[in-house]
């Protein structure tokens, strides 16, 4: 065991993944050489060299459009767009091409690729660098959609995502990269995608959360049960397409309330869809409806004002006393 931050956990699984397959390789915006913006591809080029860690030009439509082509010949690229906000370049490529490559093509040919975005506020980005996007591709089919909240899971989650054959959004939490630590395996390991993980046994309300939101539930629960003497479950859903919905549903069948925290924007969110889905599964099970903590429904704000724009403890607190005082 190792202790490592989310960013060395995430740069530790492509390593693995490279030395245990020829056939994975690393592109990108300033992957190779420098390492990547924030490190996290740091001296795969040293180690494998250019034809298997390398830069690509400030393209993300080429960059995608590229990996699909190298992935239905056999390759397993790991493609990194720099930042979450300039995944609109080439949203083409991942969910009219990667997305439907396998089903177009009856089965010959597969899109084993795995695109690492990193997202999210509280570290003072420039626009366009913070959004959180992934409910773009919670409505398109054939793309697997995973965000790990912690070191463990960001490398175990990384593995099972390039060992997968279908394409994947691998979302990770800048505001995660070096503030988390915590002891990773340094061998070969998976941690399975579509499935949750209940940080948090609980038995008044349920907490659902994923990426950056997930340390910041667990304030939130810890404050919430010394305010009002209550029992908060947390769950990191760590894949939120596919969703652990029998987690979810059994969780809130426990604890006859849910609240579901993000900090994307609200409308047509995950929290949206999670919401919906809890109603049609378990009305009976429920005491109160499910409240939603989230983003506001603007563009995501300049940095003077970020703090105020995203979930707080003091607001997923307000949600869950919302659904208790019901």
């Amino acid at each position: 065991m190792a202790t490592m931050t989310l960013i060395n956990a995430i740069n530790h699984a492509m390593r693995v993944e490279m030395e245990r397959d020829k056939n994975v390789v690393v592109m990108g915006e300033d992957v190779g050489v420098n390492g990547g913006v924030f490190r996290a591809t740091a001296d795969l080029y040293q180690t494998f060299g250019e034809k298997r860690s390398f830069d690509t030009p400030l393209a993300e439509s080429a960059i995608i459009g590229t990996a699909i082509g190298l992935a239905s010949q056999g390759f397993r690229p790991v493609p990194e767009i720099q930042f979450a906000g300039f995944v609109y370049e080439c949203m083409d490529q991942i969910s009219t091409q990667a997305a439907r490559l396998r089903m177009r093509s009856g089965g010959r040919f597969n899109v084993p690729i795995t695109i690492r975005v990193p997202y999210g506020g509280g570290v003072k980005t420039p626009e366009m660098h913070s959004d959180s996007l992934e409910a773009l591709f919670l409505h398109s089919p054939g793309v697997k959609v995973v965000m790990p909240s912690n070191p463990y899971d960001a490398k175990g989650l990384l593995i099972s995502a390039i060992r997968d054959d279908d394409p994947v959004i691998f979302y990770e939490p800048m505001k995660l990269y070096r503030s988390v630590k915590a002891e990773v395996p340094e061998e070969d390991y998976t941690v399975p995608l579509g499935k949750a993980h209940v940080v948090k046994e609980g038995t008044d309300v349920t907490l659902i959360a994923y990426g950056a939101m997930v340390p910041l539930c667990e304030k939130a629960a810890a404050q919430a049960e010394k305010e009002r003497g209550i029992q908060v479950e947390v769950i990191d859903l760590r894949t939120i397409s596919p969703f652990d919905l029998d987690t979810i549903i059994s969780s809130v069948e426990k604890t006859h309330r849910a609240v579901v925290v993000h900090e994307a924007a609200q409308t047509g969110g995950v929290g949206a869809e999670l919401s919906a889905r809890i109603h049609e599964e378990a009305i009976l099970s429920l005491e109160a409806p499910v409240v939603r903590v989230t983003g506001f429904d603007t563009p995501y704000p300049l940095t003077a004002i970020e703090d105020e724009w995203l979930p707080t403890v003091d607001r997923v607190c307000a949600g869950i006393y919302k659904t208790l005082d019901f």
